[in-house]
């Protein structure tokens, strides 16, 4: 008997044989502030609740997930070549049954895979990430392990914190500029603050390295409370799930 998890399945034209779920923080057993479908093991949440989590998540994938110790960094893992929980933010499979999995609550994560529906891709792209690079390095990452180019991938952007909630102070708009002098056009003023455009950025950077078919990116972790955890609003919080396989 599966468990009543809310998902969000993306809306994107992958091949039949990728699969992909995007949780949020309802059906799970987790108490507040972590209710209820919390998977960070890395918050105060209580252990056993985040394994209870995972135990019901499973039942809905074809293996375990390869969880990441996530450190808003580039490094990019082969998923079906780790052990234990490597330092990394993003992981790319070719083989089936193998679940990328990546864990946010505001930053914003990514999806990949390919028109033909031979490799997978889960990235976080928090702001860090994003201004870092990694992105590229997950494109980079998929081609030399595939050679596939990129214009052959299409990616979804899942749930963070949305264009009108991000304020930043002018360090982080000039971080992402000297990066790319197109993010300019992803930031308004606010006060002697920015607002930027997670989503736009992403969008941007993908369009450099040829990754036109882009999906989703509509939705706010920040405002939508009952169905997303935030940090940003709420400090100590869980975590959602981004997964993608090849079945």
């Amino acid at each position: 008997m599966k468990n009543n998890l809310d998902f969000i399945v993306p809306d994107w034209p992958a091949p039949a044989n990728v699969k992909a779920l995007q949780t949020t923080r309802i059906g799970g057993v987790s108490q507040p502030p972590y209710d209820s479908l919390n998977f960070g093991m890395h918050v105060k949440d209580n252990p056993l609740h985040v394994a209870q989590n995972r135990q019901m998540l499973s039942q809905y994938l074809p293996s375990e997930p390869v969880w990441l110790n996530q450190v808003h960094g580039v490094r990019v893992v082969d998923a079906a070549q780790t052990s234990c929980v490597p330092d990394a933010d993003a992981s790319f499979s070719t083989h089936k049954n193998v679940v990328c999995v990546t864990m946010t609550a505001d930053c914003l994560p990514v999806l990949l895979c390919d028109v033909h529906g031979t490799v997978v891709s889960a990235i976080h792209a928090g702001w860090r990430g994003l201004c870092d690079g990694a992105l590229e390095a997950s494109i980079d990452a998929v081609f030399e392990a595939t050679k596939i180019p990129p214009k052959n991938l299409m990616a979804w952007l899942g749930p963070a914190i949305g264009p009108n909630a991000f304020e930043v102070g002018d360090d982080v708009r000039q971080q992402f500029i000297t990066g790319d002098a197109q993010a300019e056009s992803a930031f308004k003023p606010c006060g002697d603050k920015w607002l930027g455009d997670l989503y736009q950025i992403a969008r941007q950077r993908l369009h450099n390295k040829d990754v036109t078919q882009i999906y989703g990116g509509g939705l706010c972790t920040y405002t939508d409370k009952e169905h997303f955890f935030s940090f940003r609003r709420d400090g100590d919080t869980g975590r959602m799930a981004s997964l993608i396989w090849l079945e």
